[in-house]
């Protein structure tokens, strides 16, 4: 079984991160409230997948990165997604990739529908917040 690697990214404003309405025509997990990020190419890292696509999706680049967690996720395709969190970046955000793009609070993240994401916010909070 080949596995899939994809680079996800938290931007995190204080008390809130950003997350992507997938769109529709997505063939994986269309319309679902995510992490945005993307899969890495061929022979890069992913932090460098985690450059770019921000890159890519968000148009802004990131300042501070700081490395969350790896986790297995297992949907039309097996992943291994590797999540950081932006805390500072250049650039006024862009939409070029999702259906919208929205801020959630960290007491919301009932409102992502991947549990792997929400097992990607807990382990932020877990290790880079106080509370």
């Amino acid at each position: 079984m080949e596995i899939l690697e994809c680079a996800g990214f938290i931007l995190v404003d204080g008390d809130r991160f950003l997350v992507e309405r997938r769109r529709l025509d997505k063939p994986l997990d269309p319309g679902a409230v995510a992490i945005p990020g993307g899969h890495l190419e061929p022979g890069e890292s992913p932090l460098e997948a985690m450059h770019r696509e921000l890159h890519e999706e968000l148009a802004v680049t990131a300042g501070r990165v700081d490395y969350v967690c790896t986790l297995l996720h297992r949907s039309e395709e097996f992943r291994k997604l590797h999540y950081h969190a932006v805390r500072e970046w250049s650039g006024e955000i862009e939409n070029h990739e999702a259906e919208a793009l929205l801020w959630l609070n960290f007491d919301q993240v009932d409102q992502l529908d991947l549990p792997v994401d929400r097992v990607a916010i807990a382990e932020y909070l877990r290790i880079y917040t106080s509370g």
